[in-house]
């Protein structure tokens, strides 16, 4: 995606990390957020009223909201770069952000800082983008019903697909989801989530769980999955929003269930060209792009010999 560049940092004897996605020719943005229990920094900029016409980069990072401390080492990097929001007394980096809690992973005292950030910066590339345990990826689990010892590894995905008239769509998400993630050829198949048993490679369902009703009065810890867009279509922030508000029905698709008390499930559009689309068909492929990067993160991830992935698993049914 032209104007666009990935960069992750990551601390494996900590497991966190963040991801950084760098606009700095600017963008136009949107976001949407279902989860109840969001951990966002500078999203205002994103909403239509907001005087801010274009952000310069986005943000992923574990550490819940200490992580939010990365943001300004992104912010840094770029006004080093001369990259900014023009006020008087010089240009202010438009920088959103959003964390997941993976806490309860690895370390719970390292989190993502103002280094991590800016290193997340310097590596950031246009090609070959990492994915899996990686990242904001490092530290994501899924499936926390039973909490962490029946948990399955998460991680980050990216996806990406061409419209015929030319247009680009990608999709890059951080799966650290409460609920299921399910495979996106059989929607009524669990490749990754809460497990029936510390040792069992079948998933217990938990949707399921509660239908039944089974219940959960306290949770150790809260959840979230954080996915981006990106296209080169030409949008305004209105539109950048109705894309972002579709697009969550990817992750709908993809996680059961989503949108819980316990997730901050958020989703962020940002627009770097001009190419006309119908708004419609757009929705839809952005839908589409970000179920394949949310399957991708568990497909993709490693549980570090810590905590069961999908590679390890590859169960072919529920309990």
């Amino acid at each position: 995606m032209p104007g666009i560049s990935v960069g992750h940092a990551h601390d494996f004897s900590a497991m966190t990390g963040c991801t950084v996605v760098l606009c700095p020719e600017g963008a136009v943005g949107g976001v949407d957020i279902r989860g109840s229990a969001a951990g966002t920094r500078q999203t205002d900029a994103l909403y239509p009223e907001h005087s801010v016409t274009s952000i310069h980069g986005i943000v992923i990072a574990g550490g819940s909201a200490f992580g939010l401390d990365a943001a300004g080492g992104v912010m840094r990097f770029l006004e080093e770069l001369g990259v900014g929001y023009e006020v008087p007394v010089g240009r202010i980096p438009i920088v959103p952000t959003a964390v997941v809690f993976d806490l309860g992973f690895g370390r719970s005292d390292v989190r993502p800082d103002y280094r991590m950030g800016y290193e997340a910066c310097i590596n950031a590339t246009s090609t070959d983008i990492a994915e899996g345990s990686v990242g904001a990826g490092t530290g994501a689990t899924v499936g926390k019903f039973f909490g962490m010892t029946q948990a399955t590894k998460g991680g980050l995905g990216s996806w990406s697909d061409r419209m015929p008239n030319g247009v680009v769509v990608g999709a890059l998400a951080v799966v650290n989801a409460f609920g299921d993630v399910l495979d996106i050829h059989d929607p009524r198949r669990i490749i990754a989530g809460a497990r029936s048993a510390p040792e069992s490679s079948s998933f217990a369902d938990t949707a399921n769980l509660f239908r039944s009703g089974a219940k959960r009065e306290r949770f150790a810890m809260s959840n979230t999955t954080v996915g981006v867009i990106a296209t080169n279509a030409g949008l305004n922030k209105q539109t950048a929003a109705k894309v972002a508000r579709i697009a969550q029905n990817g992750l709908a698709k993809s996680i059961h269930p989503a949108h819980t008390t316990f997730d901050g499930d958020s989703v962020f559009v940002i627009s770097t060209g001009q190419e006309e689309a119908d708004l419609n068909g757009l929705c839809i492929m952005a839908e589409t792009v970000l179920c394949h990067a949310i399957q991708r993160a568990v497909t993709e991830a490693h549980g570090f010999g810590l905590l069961p992935a999908y590679r390890d698993l590859k169960p072919e049914q529920t309990e």
